[in-house]
């Protein structure tokens, strides 16, 4: 396993080559210099097939042909053949357990109660003593992750379809083999193709409860939560091997499987990860991300370093001897790392996006930049619901308006907390819509642009670009860093996290305090004082003390 990958990715708002307003292949080709310059050793490129862009491309129409949006196979190719060039691999975003509505899978599927793949598709009748249409007669009570119910009636053949996100999203039914043969085969095309994995969105819900029985209600909502019954069912671990074999097996390459896996355990996780069961890499978990959130992710709360402890260093104990870990703050689902866990105010927005940065890269997994975290992005401003673009913020906003909910709460809501928040296009310089178009951009850049972009950074030292560039040189430069055992330390301290990292002899202390208040060092960890500084985010500033942790303050060292 190659122990330095980082990932960028979401095309639509990374690089414009075309004057259009959307993000593209050509695009990324035109910055690969500034991802090789950067570190990164993987790209993650969100869904680029063909899709009516229903849900930012995770509805998709045909697996085995790029958006015109995005560009062609050709343009395809050569980002490919450029990427390797500079050494720099590239995972396709793989969409399987739904596909878009528009797909000829689907189109198929609907014509008819006796078409050849209706079995494609998960289709039920009304509940039993209701007539279809009518509220409650869906054959399930279940929640749709994007709001409403998850079943959708068509009215053609008079059933409802299955779609456990946007109604224009009908999950795939994968008890069906032709389904997984059809699927294996596409994933065998783009391997052949050169590409050198997958990311594998919610790979979890592919196996379902064959009954679909009614979930849990959910309080305040006439529906009920169907994950019981759709997450980690009880062909998951089947069906990845059987992947595995059809797919990855025998190939020569050093290809990268990762899945993402909503409501996974650790000892889900080290069942996927094991190498010996041979069937993913790695996988994301969204333990710590849900730290934040009540009820909902609507439902924001302040997070509690202790619980992002607790949570981090089980995931580092539970995968340390099986299995591989996922380190992320960000990615395309996410609101900004510096907004949501650090501190996004002028005074504080370097040091805390830089201490961030340095907690994450110094536990034992594979780190995932997202795009923009690099350069320290933030949330933007969100001055109106008309600013948004995402179907799950904007779904919510429609439920949530229809119960009477006041609509300046509900924006007050969405800002912290919106996808579209890891949206907005990259800042790669100070100009009109930030070097990322020369057209209209598909949403609004964000207003900070003139001040947090890639040109201000690229020549300062220390910056929080360059702050990831030596992270990155760190991990693939020395052993503990990739390799070392995980010890956490201080587990009951509130504002400051630290822990150790210990390979053949050769120990390094990480230790970041994520606040704004001062602590003497040697009174935390004494073991810390005089040692050999590897890297740290404050050394150079005019208030830099050796003994006292600052604020927002991270240090890497090597304890002698």
């Amino acid at each position: 396993m190659d122990l330095g990958r980082r990932l960028p990715g979401v095309p639509r708002s990374f690089a414009d080559s075309d004057g259009d307003g959307i993000g593209d292949l050509e695009g990324i080709r035109g910055k690969l210099d500034h991802l090789a310059d950067l570190g990164v050793d993987v790209v993650w490129l969100s869904p680029v097939y063909r899709s009516p862009q229903d849900d930012n491309g995770y509805d998709i129409s045909d697996y085995q042909d790029i958006d015109p949006a995005f560009g062609t196979l050709d343009q395809f190719d050569a980002l490919l053949a450029d990427a390797h060039a500079r050494g720099i691999k590239i995972v396709m975003d793989l969409v399987v357990n739904h596909t878009s509505d528009e797909h000829p899978w689907f189109v198929e599927s609907r014509s008819s109660t006796v078409s050849p793949k209706r079995d494609w598709y998960w289709w039920r009748d009304a509940r039993e003593g209701m007539d279809a249409g009518t509220p409650g007669a869906e054959p399930t009570n279940w929640q749709s992750f994007f709001s409403g119910p998850c079943w959708e009636l068509d009215e053609t053949t008079g059933q409802y379809y299955l779609h456990l996100f946007s109604r224009r999203q009908p999950d795939l039914n994968w008890e069906n083999a032709q389904v997984r043969r059809a699927v294996y085969e596409m994933m065998r095309w783009w391997l052949d193709r050169g590409v050198d994995g997958f990311r594998m969105d919610v790979i979890n819900m592919i196996s379902k409860q064959p009954d679909l029985p009614d979930g849990p209600p959910i309080p305040g909502t006439p529906y009920g939560d169907g994950s019981v019954a759709t997450f980690f069912g009880p062909r998951l671990h089947e069906f990845l091997a059987e992947m595995h074999r059809e797919v990855f097996a025998g190939r020569d390459a050093d290809l990268i499987t990762v899945g993402e896996m909503p409501g996974a355990t650790v000892e889900q996780a080290r069942l996927v990860t094991d190498p010996a069961r041979a069937e993913l890499d790695m996988v994301f978990q969204f333990e710590h991300v849900q730290l934040d959130q009540g009820a909902s992710k609507w439902d924001h709360r302040p997070l509690r370093l202790t619980d992002l402890k607790a949570s981090f260093g089980r995931w580092q104990a539970g995968l340390a001897d099986v299995g591989w870990n996922s380190l992320y703050w960000d990615n395309h689902d996410q609101p900004r790392a510096v907004s949501r866990f650090g501190d996004d105010s002028p005074a504080y927005r370097r040091d805390s996006a830089t201490c961030l940065a340095t907690l994450l890269h110094g536990h034992r997994g594979t780190p995932y930049v997202y795009q923009g975290e690099e350069i320290g992005m933030a949330n933007s401003t969100w001055s109106s619901v008309r600013d948004f673009r995402d179907i799950e913020t904007l779904n919510h906003v429609a439920e949530a308006t229809a119960l009477g909910a006041d609509p300046e709460e509900v924006l007050a809501t969405l800002r912290p907390a919106s996808r579209d928040n890891a949206r907005t296009p990259v800042q790669w310089d100070a100009t009109e819509h930030a070097g990322f178009t020369t057209g209209t951009p598909w949403i609004g850049v964000n207003p900070d642009h003139v001040e947090w972009n890639v040109a201000a950074q690229r020549e300062d030292p220390h910056s929080v670009l360059a702050h990831h560039r030596a992270l990155i040189a760190l991990r693939h430069a020395d052993r503990t860093v990739q390799l070392g055992d995980f010890t956490m330390l201080l587990p009951d301290h509130e504002d400051v996290y630290a822990f150790t990292r210990s390979l053949d002899g050769d120990t390094l202390l990480v230790v970041c305090n994520v606040s704004a208040t001062p602590y003497p060092l040697a009174e935390l960890l004494p073991e810390a004082v005089g040692d050999e500084l590897v890297l740290g985010n404050r050394d150079h500033l005019p208030d830099h003390d050796d003994a006292v942790l600052g604020p927002w303050d991270a240090r890497i060292l090597r304890l002698r």
